[in-house]
């Protein structure tokens, strides 16, 4: 039996999955660990280059999207984007950071759209085939802000508190079916939609650049420092594996004690 981070090599083999925002990042990281799992990865990504580059890595294929433009997520275009897939993680993310009166509406609808109604877009296309095959594995990338709220992220914070809602729904309706649903909620992770925050966030919060680690980003956690993107990803694989089939419906808090608090 395998344990929480040591997926066996092997254990998705026969598995497709396709992994959001997997050109860089978190989704990179997942993608490999997947893929040494054995399963096939799906990179889907609106960066070309990127994703062709992780793909050809891990022998595996790519979906260039933009998840942004839901209207544009057809039926018949999801279906087969999904078609045959058994894991699907719902990764890709952007951030905006200001204070709610002066947070552009548009901007908002851009986070919602891509991070919540994709999300229901591709579970919704991915169950009748999980369903017809007895098997399936919903990861949705939350975050600590799918659980606590900060100030001047009023759309990434109301994005992630539905997915954990929509997370919650799917396993319940996919409970009969072999299908499983899950958020893995971490803190700051060191990827470049983290490092891009740096100055806004100090700009924000009206201090240097230098101290938003210390008094903004880490204040809350027990352990000072970046959630590193393959710690991420190993709990993800975790989940997607046989071991995890009696765990859905949960929220994997991966903050470094954040959310003790």
């Amino acid at each position: 039996m395998t344990s929480l981070g040591m997926t066996s090599s092997g254990t998705l083999t026969g598995r497709r999955a396709l992994v959001t925002g997997g050109a860089s990042g978190i989704g990179a990281a997942t993608a490999r660990a997947l893929a040494a799992a054995g399963a096939h990865v799906v990179i889907a990504d609106i960066d070309r280059d990127g994703a062709e580059a992780v793909a050809a890595e891990i022998g595996g294929s790519t979906w260039i999207v933009d998840l942004v433009d839901t209207a544009a997520l057809d039926d018949a275009g999801l279906a087969r984007a999904l078609d045959g897939v058994d894991i699907l993680v719902n990764n890709a993310g952007i951030q905006h950071v200001a204070p709610i009166e002066q947070f552009e509406p548009e901007k908002f609808r851009r986070i919602l759209s891509l991070m919540l109604e994709a999300p229901f877009l591709l579970i919704r296309a991915a169950l009748p085939g999980m369903y017809e095959r007895g098997f399936g594995r919903i990861v949705n990338v939350s975050s600590v802000h799918g659980l606590r709220a900060s100030p001047f992220k009023s759309a990434y914070v109301t994005a992630k508190h539905g997915l954990e809602g929509l997370s919650k729904v799917t396993a319940l309706e996919g409970g009969d079916h072999g299908v499983t649903s899950n958020c893995v909620n971490p803190g700051y992770v060191r990827t470049p939609l983290v490092e891009s925050q740096i100055a806004a966030q100090a700009a924000a919060h009206g201090i240097d650049e230098s101290e938003v680690l210390a008094k903004i980003m880490l204040t809350e956690s027990a352990i000072k420092r970046l959630v590193e993107p393959e710690e991420v990803a190993s709990l993800i694989a975790w989940l997607a594996a046989p071991d995890a089939a009696m765990v859905t419906g949960a929220s994997y808090t991966m903050d470094g004690g954040w959310s003790a608090r």
